[in-house]
């Protein structure tokens, strides 16, 4: 079994390291710190939806520079809904309860995968072929790893508000809760909050 220690330079561009030490003080801290049941995808339920986190790391770094994720806060909440939502990666469809079309690494409802996959000019003609079908809307973006980890960056660029984006940034309790309640829309449980705490502790945002 190949367990991958991804050093936190792997997880970001350039122009978010760059600015600081503090990511690269933390090293080796590892995407696993994070989603540690990403070691493996050996007997899980859904092994075709399942990646590791050494097969996670370069998407999910792929999409912090395609969004202009460029904050070790925002970065925090983007892993830890994603490790959240997909019990650490292993799955990107919607199996509890199985809405139809929910999902992607973010485990979006299907009216966001729908302007999501819009957004993207590379499935233009796909998407036409598909029209407006939940299910076959969300094949076209988890066939695709770039696609399939990119929506929770997506959505925070495009869906989420200046304020809610600051409050994260600022890597506080407060900014984190307003993102899950305001924006996910969803309610602040103590599961979510680990994940995000251990999720900040990994990355060095301050006061973590």
């Amino acid at each position: 079994m190949l367990v991958a220690a991804l050093a936190l330079g792997s997880l970001f561009p350039p122009s978010l390291a760059a600015p600081t030490d503090t990511l690269r003080k933390r090293a080796p801290a590892s995407l696993l710190a994070m989603a540690p049941k990403a070691n493996t995808c050996a007997g899980v339920p859904s092994p075709a939806e399942c990646k590791t986190a050494a097969e996670a790391a370069p998407f999910i770094n792929e999409s912090f520079r395609t969004y202009d994720i460029t904050s070790p806060g925002e970065a925090a909440a983007l892993i830890s809904i994603m490790a959240f939502e997909t019990g650490d990666f292993k799955y990107n469809v919607n199996h509890f309860p199985g809405t139809p079309g929910q999902g992607t690494r973010n485990m979006q409802y299907p009216e966001f995968n729908l302007k999501y996959a819009q957004s993207i000019p590379e499935l233009k003609d796909k998407l036409a072929a598909a029209g407006t079908d939940p299910k076959a809307v969300l094949a076209l973006l988890t066939a695709n790893g770039t696609y399939d980890f990119g929506s929770a960056a997506w959505f925070l660029k495009t869906q989420c508000s200046d304020t809610v984006r600051a409050g994260l940034k600022s890597g506080t309790l407060a900014g984190w809760q307003a993102y899950i309640t305001e924006c996910i829309q969803t309610t602040v449980t103590p599961e979510r909050q680990t994940g995000w705490e251990k999720a900040a502790k990994a990355l060095g945002v301050p006061g973590h």
